[in-house]
């Protein structure tokens, strides 16, 4: 009985150590007397008691790495505080077995170094403008010598830049005095528009009451000569029927008789006038010569 329990005890620890499940995301390392044998990837895998053994088990997941808080130096000598956080995964279990004793020191330490240097090549503003840029230069530094390492380095984010307290307040009074300047700015702007908008409205009234003038004056002397010409049509058909009135039977007397009465009534008015000196013609056929001569014009006019 004894003998069939120590059996099952030695069979156990032969099936213990020969038969291995390895977890999906994961790599184990084996050695097989002391030297790299190979990697069992996920799921059932056999080995041989007591000759090979499981040396290092990695986790093939992306891992986030904490980056301790350090203080760096810009290029214009200001001290930043700056702390971040480094995402990496295992690519190679075989390199990260042996290609450095712990890379999780190692890419923590360059990850440090590698900040510092990128940050001494910026000026302080730079710095917060520019976190895209210094991750970026920074997980390019640390997956070059990471490839050694079996080691991928994915992202690296900066969580926290705090400069001095002294660097803040001026910081803070520069930010208020450029809010200030926007303020004053907007103000001016403002007033200018609302004079640039006032010489608009009043050279529009300008040019509006201008043009109501010129039509007024057009309209006027468009109205004149209206008037001008419905005289002159008046006059002229005025004449035309003179004309033609003379031109009938008996018009030349007519005239003869019309010249006579305005002749008499142009002496008439004269000798009203108790202050004109009235001189008569001695021999009155001078008047009637004066008719014959107003009768030759009216003759030579048809």
């Amino acid at each position: 009985m004894e003998i069939a329990i120590i059996v099952l005890v030695i069979a156990i620890i032969f099936v213990s150590r020969s038969v291995k499940v390895v977890p999906q995301q994961h790599a184990w390392v084996i050695e097989r007397l002391g030297k790299y044998h190979g990697t069992l990837t996920p799921g059932l895998n056999f080995l041989v008691p007591f000759i090979d053994r499981v040396a290092y088990k990695h986790v093939l997941k992306e891992i986030p790495l904490d980056i301790a808080s350090q203080v760096c130096i810009t290029k214009d000598n200001t001290q930043l505080q700056v702390d971040g956080i480094l995402y990496f995964q295992v690519t190679d279990a075989m390199r990260a077995s042996y290609g450095s004793s712990n890379y999780i020191i190692a890419i923590s330490q360059l990850a440090q170094t590698s900040l510092r240097s990128v940050i001494g090549k910026l000026e302080l503003d730079k710095t917060f403008e520019e976190r895209d840029i210094i991750n970026a230069q920074v997980v390019a530094a640390i997956d070059e010598a990471a490839l050694n390492w079996g080691v991928k380095v994915l992202r690296y984010e900066i969580k926290d830049l705090t400069p001095p307290k002294e660097i803040l307040h001026a910081m803070q009074a520069q930010i208020t005095a450029e809010r200030e300047k926007r303020a004053l700015i907007a103000a001016s702007e403002g007033r200018r528009q609302e004079q640039i908008n006032i010489a608009t409205g009043e050279r529009e009234a300008f040019i509006a009451r201008s043009e109501g003038e010129k039509q007024a004056a057009i309209n006027s002397a468009q109205g004149e000569a209206a008037s001008i010409t419905a005289v002159a049509e008046a006059t002229a058909n005025a004449i035309e029927r003179i004309a033609a009135a003379i031109r009938q039977p008996g018009g030349e007397q007519a005239v003869q008789l019309k010249v006579a009465e305005r002749a008499v009534d142009a002496y008439a008015k004269v000798a009203a006038d108790a202050t004109t000196t009235l001189i008569i013609p001695g021999n009155m056929s001078e008047v009637s010569g004066l008719i014959a001569t107003a009768m030759k014009m009216v003759q030579s006019s048809k």
